[in-house]
């Protein structure tokens, strides 16, 4: 059930996820309807700050603590036997990680890559971009910079 898609880290220590811009993800996901996207940022972030519309939520670390989510990888495997589907003959449903600026969603979705699910991309710019000179996000890149669909609490 893997993707030999993926690319190897310069490191060469394992595969990493593939980059894809926001509006490339966006039109994964309308091309593709069994891509699914997730936004791992905190509970806090997704509801407070906003989220792109039809994310599923799934933190990568979250509060109180602010320590790895020991079920990740399991709470994502229930994304894809849960309909989007992981065919045993082909290769797993597109999954479309997302954080705040891009740099969790690469370590989640090496994590992903690891536990042998394929066919794993990361949002590079995330959802708000890098901090700007006047150390602002959402001015330099991300989702909602680029205009996308998104929502919040």
């Amino acid at each position: 059930m893997t993707d030999t898609n993926n690319q190897m880290d310069p490191a060469g220590e394992g595969k990493t996820p593939r980059p894809l811009s926001p509006k490339a993800a966006y039109a994964l996901l309308r091309e593709n309807p069994q891509a699914v996207l997730v936004d791992i940022r905190s509970t806090m972030e997704y509801l407070f700050v906003g989220h792109p519309q039809g994310a599923v939520h799934v933190p990568w670390i979250d509060e109180p603590d602010w320590t790895v989510n020991p079920d990740f990888v399991t709470e994502i495997r229930k994304l894809l036997l849960g309909g989007v589907s992981c065919a045993p003959e082909g290769p797993c449903s597109p999954v479309v990680l997302i954080c705040r600026s891009g740099k969790r969603s690469l370590d989640a979705g090496k994590a992903l890559l690891a536990a042998g699910l394929g066919n794993v991309f990361h949002v590079d710019e995330g959802f708000e971009g890098e901090l700007d000179e006047e150390h602002h996000r959402s001015t330099l890149g991300g989702w909602r910079f680029h205009g996308l669909p998104w929502e919040q609490c």
